[in-house]
């Protein structure tokens, strides 16, 4: 499973949240999570190739991905250069061409 760092940091930043009510996590308790993750043998991080850029820019382009959906893009992007499918249940992610997605939550 490839784990891009842009969702182990939206997983911090939401998950420590103050004002999110009733489900906040410590930052110790959340970065035990990331900490568990990571060492699973099946889990690696997936970062930027060199193939990057050209990848990032056609998604937001092709994928007219501007705003928040910028950070959509970039993780379309990662997972097309890793050659992978995106689980999501964001519909938002069948923009990007060229992306395969399934939706967990209808498998």
């Amino acid at each position: 499973m490839g784990l891009p760092w842009q969702s182990v940091g939206a997983f911090l930043r939401v998950m420590t949240n103050p004002k999110l009510h009733g489900g906040q996590y410590s930052l110790d308790e959340a970065t035990e999570i990331v900490d568990a993750w990571m060492g699973q043998s099946s889990v690696r991080t997936l970062s930027p190739t060199e193939d990057h850029w050209f990848q990032f820019r056609r998604m937001i382009m092709e994928g007219n991905a501007s705003g928040n959906l910028a950070s959509d893009a970039e993780i379309a992007a990662l997972t097309i250069e890793y050659g992978g499918v995106l689980h999501t249940a964001d519909r938002d992610f069948a923009r990007f061409p060229g992306l395969r997605w399934v939706n967990p939550l209808t498998v």
